[in-house]
C-alpha cells in the first residue's frame, strides 16, 4: 500500500498520548506502516559511548494526519540551445 505521508512532510498526531502535537516526518517504514515524527514518542536510549540519548520512536501511520505535504522544489533551468547557421 502506498502511503500519502513522505519524509519531510508536516503531520499532526490525532490519537494517543501525544495527541495534538505537530512535527515533521523523520522516517517512514512503508512495509509496517509506521512513521517517525519529530518530537513525538520520545524514548530514552542508553548507549555506552554517548550515555543517555532521547530518540523518537515509530508510531502507526493511522495515528497521524497530513497537515502539509513535503515539497521538492525543482529549479527548472532552460538551457539555451545554440543553433548552427549554415
Amino acid at each position: 500500500m502506498k502511503l500519502k505521508v513522505k519524509k519531510g512532510a508536516t503531520v499532526q498526531v490525532i490519537t494517543g498520548s501525544d495527541k495534538g502535537k505537530k512535527g515533521s516526518v523523520l522516517a517512514v517504514d512503508a512495509k509496517n506502516m509506521l512513521v517517525k515524527v519529530q518530537g513525538v514518542k520520545v524514548q530514552t536510549h542508553y548507549d555506552k559511548k554517548d550515555g543517555l540519548l532521547k530518540k523518537e520512536g515509530f508510531i502507526n501511520y493511522s495515528n497521524v494526519k497530513l497537515v502539509e505535504a513535503a515539497t521538492k522544489e525543482k529549479k527548472t533551468s532552460k538551457k539555451a540551445t545554440k543553433s548552427k547557421s549554415a
